[in-house]
């Protein structure tokens, strides 16, 4: 079990770091924040399931808990791999799910600033092209970090995004409110943008990382229609350059810019990540892929801050 391991990086507030457990599959070497992983268990019996995704390897009972079993080597190369002995699967936990990966070993942790992980191109090769998040350099390694919740979605589409979730909230009036979202992931930065302008809120500004946010809303500080142009943020909490927690961090100790609303919107909430962004001053924080709750939040703050 990875254990206590993780703590000291939960427990600290806005450092742009990240802790990187490295794996490998084949040759290659992948990485993981360290804050999706619960645990890491030596591979066992697995039970395969019907008409599942190839991908899916099938479901085992480690102790009271079922879990479904993502055959990752399978996933990247899309050819069957031999499954070995010594193999491990990582736990990890993320929206709310727990879900197996089988990996070939686990190499060790390393802690990184965000900094350090760049946004691969996309020339990215391979079955891994379009799931890696970034690439980061953890001493002379090279580490190819995987985006997991879209490896999630393309397995079970179901777990992500649902705009029917937008048309339950009924009848929807435009606004102009201005809302800036900083997500590293293509794809639900398209999901998002589109559920927003979707539920009315049409004046949207997406950013690929807190970094690039940060440096829009710096350049506004000064600016007499601050409130007009940012009325609202959103951010994801992983990406490269600058994480969300860093951001909220810069936006809440800021006496120009501390009071936008600011959401956290990331799959990592737990109750732990839920104090660390309450320590620095998120105004909600919100488990993905709740789009609808989201929109809610975003009617909320807005409103509160007209004095309605």
């Amino acid at each position: 079990m990875l254990g206590e391991d993780k703590s000291g990086i939960l427990l600290e507030s806005g450092t742009n770091e990240i802790e990187v457990m490295e794996f490998t599959i084949q040759d290659s070497l992948y990485g993981i924040n360290v804050a999706k992983v619960k645990e890491i268990l030596v591979s066992a019996p697995v039970k395969p399931m019907p008409h599942s995704h190839p991908a899916v390897e099938g479901i085992f009972k480690p102790r009271d808990v079922v879990l479904t079993v993502v055959d990752l080597p399978k996933y990247l190369s899309r050819v069957e791999c031999e499954k070995k002995p010594k193999d491990l699967f990582i736990v990890t936990e993320f929206n709310k799910m727990n879900i197996a990966f089988r990996v070939h070993s686990v190499v060790g942790i390393s802690r990184i600033s965000w900094k350090d992980i760049q946004k691969p191109d996309k020339t990215v090769s391979g079955g891994a092209e379009g799931v890696a998040t970034g690439i980061a350099q953890c001493g002379k390694d090279l580490v190819t970090i995987l985006d997991f919740e879209k490896i999630i979605a393309e397995i079970a589409p179901e777990t992500t995004i649902q705009m029917s979730e937008i048309d339950q909230l009924g009848h929807r009036d435009r606004s102009d409110a201005a809302i800036l979202v900083a997500e590293d992931s293509i794809l639900l930065s398209k999901m998002i943008e589109e559920a927003l302008h979707k539920s009315g809120y049409v004046n949207t500004k997406m950013f690929q990382n807190g970094q690039e946010l940060w440096d829009y809303i710096d350049s506004l500080r000064d600016d007499k229609f601050l409130h007009e142009k940012a009325s609202l943020i959103i951010t994801d909490i992983e990406m490269p350059q600058m994480d969300g927690h860093h951001l909220v961090k810069r936006i809440k100790t800021d006496k120009n810019l501390m009071r936008i609303p600011t959401i956290i919107f990331s799959s990592l909430i737990t109750e732990e990540m839920r104090v660390k962004g309450k320590e620095l001053g998120a105004d909600e924080q919100l488990s993905k892929p709740e789009i609808g709750h989201l929109v809610q939040v975003v009617d909320h703050l807005l409103a509160s801050c007209k004095g309605v």
